[in-house]
């Protein structure tokens, strides 16, 4: 049986890198989502369009009446009264400006990806099996926006002016799911066939690091996902230690204990905290086995170096947001960034297909 990237083999390679750059754009664009969510979460701006409309959303209000009629709306929600009662309809438009360009960038990206895979699938450019795929994407990106509504919503509730943490983790959770499929999907094309190598015990111990290291940092982004919801990013801002002490007093105060880990913020940012460190350090031991154990210039070697840099990169803008107590840029910056990371991460794996686990 054919694995699915021999399934690429046949194809042209023209046809390959044309398909490959289109999904690797797709890529960049789930990228943009992540970043503009950010600034729509870090803006307080997700529930102000109070109703959900796929496809009529595309046009944005074109007229007084219209803005006066969706103003209103957003009066009648908890969020209004509790953080911005008096602001007016100019204050309101600057915060629907920011979910409208949320939702039309999500539907945009629906078309970027449906209208070329109907050309490609008529011109007989993919297989069959790549075509169904393709279009399974496509379904589950339509449900992603079903998910983002169904966050939104936990936001209307009484005496709530955000959405639920637990409905943001799922709604991010969604989108990196659906990104890793397409980035995957887009590496095995454009590379179809594993590099042939004789796999050393420093390989293997190398791939074994690496899905440690891409587990860790799955759960980290979770863990971030919570640290954003519950706004636990804005206590404790000082690093390393949290008032203080290397492990928060307050760590266990809520019963049950697993309650910390969703409710309490001085245990969820510990947690981010700590799993962000434990995958620098996994990190660091993937590039001390790889960097010796695959030849200098090899693909292998080039996207260890990338992932060194990159974790370097996030954990230092972790710790800036952090200390400047969530701004705007610097929280958006960090979420998109914790998806180049694991863009990156999923980038070794894929090098690595042709080392053998034993």
């Amino acid at each position: 049986m054919s694995s699915p990237s021999s399934r690429h083999v046949d194809m042209a390679p023209h046809h390959r890198r044309l398909i490959s750059n289109w999904l690797f754009v797709l890529c960049f664009m789930i990228l943009g989502m992540i970043a503009i969510g950010g600034v729509t979460r870090l803006t307080g701006s997700g529930l102000s369009i109070m109703d959900w409309q796929p496809v009529s959303g595309f046009i944005p209000p074109l007229s007084h009446a219209e803005w006066e009629r969706l103003f209103a709306l957003y009066q009648t929600i908890p969020q209004y009264h509790l953080q911005h009662e008096g602001f007016g309809l100019e204050g309101f438009q600057r915060i629907f400006w920011a979910e409208w360009i949320h939702r039309f960038w999500g539907r945009l990206m629906g078309l970027v990806l449906i209208v070329p895979l109907i050309w490609f699938s008529i011109r007989g450019m993919i297989t069959r099996a790549l075509a169904i795929r393709l279009f399974i994407f496509f379904v589950l990106g339509g449900l992603q926006g079903g998910i983002g509504w169904f966050m939104v919503a936990s936001g209307f509730r009484a005496d709530s002016t955000a959405v639920e943490p637990v409905r943001l983790v799922l709604h991010l959770s969604a989108a990196l799911i659906l990104y890793v499929a397409i980035l995957w999907t887009a590496l095995s094309i454009r590379w179809p066939e594993p590099q042939a190598s004789v796999a050393s015990a420093g390989m293997r111990l190398t791939k074994k690091l690496v899905w440690c290291g891409l587990a860790l940092i799955c759960i980290t982004i979770v863990a971030g996902g919570f640290t954003a919801g519950t706004h636990a990013g804005f206590v404790y801002n000082t690093f390393p230690l949290m008032d203080g002490h290397l492990i928060p007093t307050e760590y266990a105060r809520l019963t049950p204990f697993w309650l910390n880990l969703v409710d309490n913020k001085a245990a969820i940012q510990f947690d981010h905290r700590l799993l962000a460190t434990l995958t620098v350090l996994t990190i660091g031991g993937i590039l001390l086995v790889g960097l010796k154990a695959f030849a200098p210039g090899s693909r292998a070697h080039n996207a260890l170096m990338l992932l060194g840099w990159a974790v370097l990169i996030q954990y230092a803008l972790g710790i800036t947001t952090l200390l400047l107590v969530v701004p705007v840029w610097a929280g958006t910056v960090h979420q998109t960034f914790a998806a180049v990371l694991l863009g990156v991460m999923l980038f070794v794996l894929h090098g690595l297909r042709g080392v053998a686990s034993r």
